[in-house]
């Protein structure tokens, strides 16, 4: 929660998009905002994990399903990775 206005500025300023496995990437120096990127896609890794195996699942189908659900809720001008690997705004 305390680093989600951190990125929603990231995201807002095309530093920072969704890719197509449920991580951010950066597409923009982030600067010293890269630390707040990495421990956010290091808590999604953690929530993944557990969830695959609940499903009998890989994580990387989680972080696949998760993605398409984040592009559903992002916010218009969001840069969102489609499941082709092109970049692209909401």
């Amino acid at each position: 929660r305390a680093r989600l206005p951190v990125l929603v500025n990231l995201k807002a300023k095309g530093i920072v998009g969704e890719n197509n496995k449920g991580f951010l990437t950066v597409l923009k120096s982030a600067g010293d905002k890269k630390s707040v990127v990495d421990a956010e896609n290091k808590d999604r890794r953690k929530i993944y994990n557990p969830i695959a195996k609940k499903q009998g699942t890989t994580p990387a189908l989680v972080g696949q399903r998760r993605a398409m659900q984040i592009a559903k809720k992002a916010y218009p001008g969001t840069m969102i990775q489609n499941m082709a690997g092109k970049w692209g705004k909401k």
